[in-house]
């Protein structure tokens, strides 16, 4: 029977190592493709691009993983049954399960490595990928600026005709948009024959020096009738500087920024970190509330019996204590009190509910390092009697059933990631959504392999089917045989 283990073992590790290379190199032509505008036009030399690929690469593993587990099962155990190898195993009284164990061993493993994989270093690369990205223009600030074209960098839009010098950080003819607070309109430019980028490896700040220009400033007067006029400021400088901070230089897509770390830490990291958000959102949740009884006079430990004779001793309409002018100035202090304590209570509620979403995503990263060591067991039992019973092998009818598998349970995942973080769903469920459908599919197939039953039972569909026409072609159709 070792025969026959390792038989299986060298079949399946073939086809699977064969798959996951392909698979990986397309998510990595993904990933060129998601961040090719950081790539492109910034003279970014082949071992920063080659840097930014790897530190991208292990995030693309709990896509690549599972998909490649499921369609190496499907095409294995397809070629095996197609070749009637399965039923010289059966012949010989090998059951299917029994075919699989020690498969199953190595795809126990390879849950192990994936857990300590998405474990440690996924949040590494995570944390170096991000901050790649955000120190890529502190060692090369040029980088941020194409020539020809407008780059958006941080509050400016910068445009320079011609980079020069070691790092290409000596500008000529630059031209700035510096972008408006509250509006999309671009009233202040800035122009200038040369310019030059100074940046320090210990600085957040990224300054730009313009020697012999113009800024031009468009004023909006108050009057209406005088902005026909279209007044605007010009003035002239022999030098001006312009800090610009490096975080806004390559901002991070994803809905994702440094201050999210929930990507960048393991387990442990992250129980300690939940423990720490739950108590200070328990502490700002309790401290608010005793802050808004106090604003507006609900005194604390006050017995129930003495607000009870005091609203006894009171008369029904307390305004008819005080004379008119006196009751509109008590109106006025308690709309105001009252228009004051509704924003307030808006405001928390939404910051407190982003504190909850950031718990929710932490949770969620948690569960994910558990899901993506299970989705590889759980993909096997689904691609492996999935194999057996369609009895087809190579990359035509195996691809099509892996990628409506992995499709839905990629799409169920993200969906259930996406209502947990809202507290549509617990975290937990949220996360273990995909696999909790998925299960009884598995569960199913295996059943239907083992026992020898095909995919679907056509003949529990048609026999109903025939019944109908039959009568239908018994009453509708007369009978020949009639005279």
């Amino acid at each position: 029977m070792k025969i026959l283990d390792k038989y299986l073992l060298k079949t399946f590790l073939l086809t699977f190592t064969t798959v996951f290379v392909i698979l990986f190199f397309i998510f990595i032509l993904q990933t060129v493709w998601l961040f090719i505008a950081e790539l492109a036009g910034k003279d970014l030399d082949l071992f920063l691009v080659l840097k930014f690929l790897l530190f991208s690469m292990p995030r693309i593993i709990p896509l690549v993983l599972p998909l490649s587990v499921l369609l190496a099962s499907i095409m294995t155990f397809g070629n095996l049954a197609e070749n009637y190898e399965f039923a010289a195993m059966k012949a010989s009284g090998i059951s299917l399960q029994r075919a699989m164990r020690g498969l199953i061993v190595f795809i126990c493993f390879l849950s192990i490595v994936a857990f300590f994989f998405a474990n440690n270093v996924i949040p590494y690369a995570e944390y170096k990928f991000i901050n790649f990205r955000k120190s890529i223009a502190q060692a090369k600030p040029a980088m941020a600026i194409a020539e020809g074209q407008f780059s958006d960098v941080g509050f400016y839009n910068i445009k320079v005709n011609k980079k020069s010098g070691k790092n290409g950080n000596k500008l000529t003819d630059v031209t700035i948009h510096e972008k408006a607070n509250n509006s999309g309109e671009n009233k202040t430019v800035i122009k200038s024959k040369t310019g030059e980028l100074i940046s320090n490896d210990k600085s957040s700040i990224l300054q730009l020096v313009l020697n012999d220009g113009y800024y031009y400033q468009d004023v909006t007067p108050k009057k209406y009738e005088d902005r026909s006029k279209m007044p605007f400021i010009k003035g002239a400088f022999k030098k001006q500087i312009i800090n610009i901070d490096l975080s806004e230089l390559n901002k991070v897509d994803d809905n994702q920024d440094i201050g999210n770390t929930n990507g960048m830490l393991n387990a442990s990291e992250l129980r300690y970190t939940l423990d720490s958000l739950t108590k200070n959102l328990d502490t700002e949740i309790l401290s608010f509330s005793e802050n808004i009884n106090q604003k507006v006079g609900i005194a604390k430990g006050i017995p129930t019996a003495k607000l009870d004779k005091k609203k006894k001793a009171l008369p029904n309409d307390i305004l008819s204590l005080y004379a008119n002018d006196k009751k509109s100035e008590i109106l006025k202090v308690a709309s105001s009190n009252l228009t004051s304590a509704m924003y307030s209570i808006d405001t928390t509620k939404n910051e407190l509910k982003e504190k909850q979403r950031n718990i929710n995503r932490h949770l969620t990263a948690l569960y994910e390092k558990f899901v993506i060591a299970f989705a590889c067991f759980l993909m096997f039992f689904i691609g492996a009697p999935l194999g057996a019973i369609i009895r087809k092998g190579g990359l035509g009818l195996p691809i099509v059933f892996a990628v409506l598998i992995f499709i839905t349970f990629h799409f169920i995942n993200t969906f259930g990631k996406r209502i947990s973080q809202e507290d549509g769903l617990t975290p937990f469920m949220g996360a273990w959504m995909s696999t909790f459908i998925l299960t009884p599919l598995a569960v199913l197939l295996t059943y239907r392999a083992t026992n020898d039953i095909g995919l679907i039972n056509m003949d529990t569909i048609l026999a109903p089917l025939n019944k109908l026409f039959k009568k239908l072609s018994e009453k509708f159709i007369p009978s020949q045989n009639k005279t």
